[in-house]
């Protein structure tokens, strides 16, 4: 009993002592943003318009619905106008902040009459009332969101010649230089091929890469390792994986049913797009109106080619489940696309215009529709039939073997019977649009024509046309501020663990600023300048010294930039669900390195497809492949949406089920538990232990080589002592228990080989388990 009462006690302590530090901290915090200090020239769009969009512009912006006191404050028309109740007073009051209604409301000691209005559960800091005063003093100037405004080339900073490689560098170090940071130095040569060639293929270099990037000393030994992994045939795969979350492909049509689909071959071709370096306005233009384009050879008529690269546009989901409403369906369908359009081109949440103006961003209802319009002149149904009536719903096109043979030859088509793919297609005659009260389907309000928001870019069809051949020619304007800023800002991401503007999906007000403008919008336009080409842009992020710097966190690092905004060390990034199976399949010697073709089944745990099915169709049941296509990559196993890979959900992989530009990042349990347990990871140490039995030498060059393989690198002295220890401990209770040594190796389908010394394989397979369970293994560094 005094045991208890003593540890009650500490208990007790241990909540005041964790209380007491979160206070310390928070009251840190808010001391921090309370004394942070004021430009001097205070600037709208990074210091005004995310106050007033995070505080004023639900009640006070766009959507003249939800409009109170019909003020508005997102525009200097509203903000500078009488107000409504009180003609002799104004809003703003350029120059003078105590005539300003805004001023005076948002600093009111009555409750009453305080902005945000107390219900509200908003409020702002001094420090945000003390930015809002200086900006009327200074004249209140009201400027475009900064993603509406065309991107310019900037004079590129100057910088410490002796660290910068390119461009990148000069605009990165001047941001270092502004918050007192200096870069780190350059990586290891291992920790650098390990990190650029999971970045470019997705796959671990192998011993022979380690060995001779090691011995190559000339200064471009680097460029050269680039070079090789950019035509390497698994960069397009690498590049594809991140595509597929934005087009929200998978192998099932979704919804209850789910029943299956043959969209793998688009898959290919994106694949083969990046393989081939397409320019981003090609890649672009072909998914959004292949079948509206002439095909470059002179026909007039577009090829097969450019029919299958608009299945981008058909990857949403599709009912086939008896008894619904046909127009219903057909107008999610509309919906899904033209939400995608806005998330994946320009980056903005257009779904929010769905139902009623946009409460932030400056576009509205009808604009929503408008742009809707350019999708809804498909000749498709809601439901064409129940389930497996079709595995691709009109429009569609056929894919055989004659195709594959002379036009679409990047195509794995691997039986005979042709293949059918869902494409775009425009009906006859222009369908009319209306606006959708509510976002009803049957709510018919005014009819709308082709158009986008006036916001971004005034959309005339005298001059880009009608349809989405004239939504192309609007994407590719050079006075569009986001079709570049959009994809420069996602590729960034993808190398840096998180993009020049953290949200990848919203350039809109409600999305993160910049960290490095004037970066983003040179790479925009030099993107632009030099033909959209994406090969390039990538070779440019790898090569710079930015990229190329140690990961390494000082104290200094945690003090000023603990989330490595400004960019003074390398990110570490745990790598992407499917890679983290194509690095065990890889390193351990079983990955099956074809490109492209049907999806495929691996090991799964029982029953998970039976359990969510409705009972219908081929998919009712899970059906496991074996030999070598349970060894393909992970951006081919098989996704039903409804059931989504199990080991790829654990790793925060997208269950495709809407377009989705930005994975979340978790660390859980769950993660180390598939690591030790997956039967695949498993399995993988078990073939790399049995290959290394077999060869000669000593266990010291067995385990050496084992830890060169899973962690691309040379091991230290004392990580010897540490693996030659486990292994030897292993290997001592295995030969005790030959059972248990023979019941690990025959874990998994791949070839079993002849071993005499099973306990000692056993342990060595133990000890290779351990390497990839160690946080270095599934860590991009």
């Amino acid at each position: 009993m005094k045991t208890l009462t003593v540890k009650i006690k500490y208990f007790f302590l241990l909540c005041l002592v964790t209380v007491g530090i979160a206070s310390v901290v928070w009251n840190c915090t808010s001391a921090s943003a309370e004394t942070a200090a004021i430009p001097d020239e205070i600037d709208y769009n990074f210091h005004i318009r995310p106050i007033l969009s995070d505080r004023c512009f639900k009640c006070h912006g766009p959507d003249a619905n939800t409009r109170e006191a019909n003020l508005r404050l997102d525009t200097p028309e509203g903000a500078f106008a009488a107000l409504k109740d009180n003609p002799k007073a104004h809003a703003i009051v350029a120059g003078n902040p105590d005539m300003s209604a805004v001023f005076l409301r948002i600093t009111s000691k009555d409750s009453t009459q305080l902005m945000p209005p107390v219900e509200s559960n908003l409020k702002l800091t001094q420090h945000e009332i003390d930015l809002i005063e200086k900006w009327i003093k200074q004249g209140a100037k009201y400027k475009a969101h900064w993603a509406f405004i065309e991107p310019k080339k900037t004079n590129v900073p100057k910088a410490d010649e002796d660290w910068v490689v390119n461009e990148i560098d000069n605009f990165v170090y001047d941001k270092m230089r502004e918050k007192g940071l200096k870069p780190n130095e350059e990586a290891e040569k291992e920790q650098l091929l390990k990190r650029v060639s999971l970045d470019l293929t997705g796959l671990p270099p192998t011993v022979e890469m380690q060995e001779r990037f090691l011995k190559d000393t000339s200064p471009d030994a680097y460029e050269k390792i680039v070079d090789e992994l950019l035509k390497n045939k698994h960069y397009g795969e690498k590049m594809a994986t991140y595509w597929l979350d934005v087009a929200r492909y998978a192998d099932s049509h979704g919804y209850q049913d789910d029943g299956l689909r043959t969209m793998w071959p688009w898959r290919d071709w994106v694949i083969h797009a990046y393989n081939e370096n397409y320019p981003y306005s090609k890649f672009l233009s072909w998914q959004l109106a292949g079948d509206l384009l002439p095909n470059p050879d002179g026909s007039g008529k577009p090829s097969k080619e450019m029919l299958l690269a608009t299945g981008f546009n058909r990857n949403h989901k599709i009912t086939q489940e008896g008894g619904v409403i046909d127009e219903e369906y057909r107008v999610e369908y509309v919906t899904d696309r033209t939400n995608t359009f806005g998330k994946s081109f320009l980056s903005l949440t257009f779904e929010c215009a769905k139902c009623h103006d946009h409460k932030y961003d400056p576009i509205s209802q009808k604009d929503y529709y408008s742009t809707f319009a350019f999708f809804n002149q498909v000749p498709e149904k809601g439901l064409f039939g129940t389930i497996d009536a079709s595995y691709a719903d009109p429009p569609n096109m056929a894919i055989t073997d004659a195709d594959v043979k002379s036009l679409l030859k990047f195509i794995n088509k691997k039986d005979t019977a042709k293949v059918m793919v869902m494409v775009m297609k425009d009906t006859t005659k222009v369908r009319t649009t209306y606006v959708l009260n509510r976002g009803n389907y049957d709510a018919h309000g005014d009819s709308v024509t082709f158009g986008l928001p006036k916001s971004i870019l005034s959309y005339d069809t005298t001059r880009y046309g009608r349809g989405r051949l004239g939504l192309v020619k609007w994407l590719l304007d050079a006075k569009n501020p986001l079709t570049s800023r959009v994809y420069v800002n996602r590729i960034w991401a993808q190398f840096f663990g998180r993009g020049i503007v953290k949200t990848l999906g919203d350039f809109g007000m409600q999305g993160e600023l910049p960290s490095h403008p004037q970066l983003l919008d040179w790479l925009a336009v030099d993107f632009r300048e030099k033909g959209w080409n994406i090969r390039r842009l990538v070779k440019q992020i790898v090569m710079s010294a930015t990229y190329r710097q140690s990961s390494t966190i000082t104290d200094k690092h945690l003090k000023t930039d603990p989330d490595n905004i400004f960019l003074a060390r390398a990110s570490r990034i745990r790598l992407l669900a499917e890679n983290v199976r194509d690095y065990v399949l890889s390193s351990s010697g079983i990955m099956n390195d074809e490109i492209g073709g049907p999806s495929i089944k691996p090991y799964q745990p029982k029953g998970l497809w039976e359990v969510a099915t409705s009972g219908r169709g081929s998919l009712s049941r899970y059906v496991q492949d074996h030999e070598s296509d349970l060894y393909r990559r992970g951006m081919y196993v098989f996704i039903k949406r409804t059931v989504p890979p199990p080991t790829m959900l654990i790793f925060d992989a997208s269950n495709r089920d809407q377009c989705e530009v930005q994975r979340v990042r978790t660390n859980t349990p769950l993660q180390a538990l598939v690591m030790m347990n997956d039967p695949q990871m498993i399995e993988g140490s078990r073939v790399l232990a049995e290959n290394l039995t077999l060869e000669k030498g000593s266990i010291d060059e067995k385990l050496e080589k084992a830890f060169r393989m899973v962690l691309c690198r040379k091991p230290k002295e004392k990580e010897m002592e540490v693996i030659r220890q486990y292994f030897a401990h292993e290997s001592g209770l295995l030969k005790k228990d030959p059972k248990r040594a023979e019941k690990l190796l025959n874990i998994g389908e791949y070839k079993h080989e002849p071993i005499k010394d099973k306990a000692s394989a056993a342990a060595l397979m133990q000890t290779i388990q351990l390497l990839y369970n160690m946080e270095e293994a599934i860590m991009r560094v």
